[in-house]
C-alpha cells in the first residue's frame, strides 16, 4: 500500500486538481499496475482513505448527466510532509516485493524434474513477452508525451526480466542434468529426496 500511497499523493500533487478518473488514467497509462501493484479497482478507495487522513482535501464534487459524481482532491501540507517521507524511503532503500514464485522454488524438490524445467523455459518465454510489450510502449508515439524517466524505468524492468531469462535457462539445464539438490552430507536427512 506504501507504493500506492506514494503514487496517489504524487500524482494528486502534480495534477491538483485532479479527480479520481484523472489519477486512475494516469497510473494505468504508466502501467504501475504490472510494476508498482497499483490496483485500478483501489485508486478509488485510496483517495478517499487518504482523504479521511485529511493528506488530500476534498477540493469539489460534480455530477455531469448520469455519469457518476466525481471528486476532486487536492494535497494537504500534511499530505505533502508523507508524499516526501514515502519518496525519500523508496529512493533509499532497496526492497524486495514478495514473489509467490520464489516461495513455490523454495520446493523444487517437490516437482519432477522434466515439469520443473519446463516451468523455468514457460518463466522465460512469460518474460520475453512482457519484454516485448515494453519494447513496443517504449517506442510508441504516446511515449513522447511522457516523462523521459518513464521509459527509464521499463528499461529497468527490461533488464531485469533479461537477467531473470538467463538464471531460468541456465537454471533448467542444471536440472535436466540431474545436478543434486542437495549437498551429499544432506542426502540422508528424512522428508529430503533428490528427485
Amino acid at each position: 500500500m506504501s507504493a500506492t500511497r506514494m503514487m496517489i499523493l504524487g500524482l494528486v500533487q502534480w495534477m491538483q486538481p485532479v479527480h479520481g478518473y484523472e489519477v486512475r488514467r494516469e497510473l494505468l497509462s504508466w502501467s504501475a499496475d504490472k510494476w508498482a501493484n497499483v490496483q485500478p479497482g483501489s485508486i478509488y478507495h485510496a483517495l478517499r482513505k487518504l482523504a479521511e487522513e485529511e493528506l488530500l482535501r476534498e477540493v469539489a464534487t460534480e455530477q455531469v448527466g448520469a455519469r457518476p459524481a466525481r471528486t476532486t482532491y487536492e494535497i494537504t501540507e500534511k499530505g505533502v510532509a508523507e508524499f516526501q517521507s514515502l519518496l525519500r524511503g523508496n529512493w533509499w532503500s532497496i526492497a524486495t516485493p514478495p514473489d509467490p514464485f520464489m516461495a513455490a522454488f523454495s520446493f523444487l524438490p517437490a516437482l519432477p524434474r522434466s515439469e520443473a524445467a519446463a516451468a523455468l523455459r514457460n518463466r522465460a518465454v512469460q518474460l520475453t513477452a512482457g519484454i516485448t510489450q515494453l519494447q513496443t510502449l517504449i517506442g510508441a508515439d504516446w511515449a513522447d508525451n511522457k516523462p523521459v524517466y518513464v521509459s527509464w524505468m521499463w528499461e529497468l524492468s527490461i533488464e531485469r526480466a533479461e537477467a531473470e531469462i538467463r538464471w531460468c535457462e541456465r537454471i533448467a539445464e542444471q536440472i535436466e542434468k540431474n545436478e543434486p539438490y542437495f549437498p551429499a552430507a544432506a542426502k540422508d536427512s528424512p522428508g529430503r529426496n533428490d528427485l
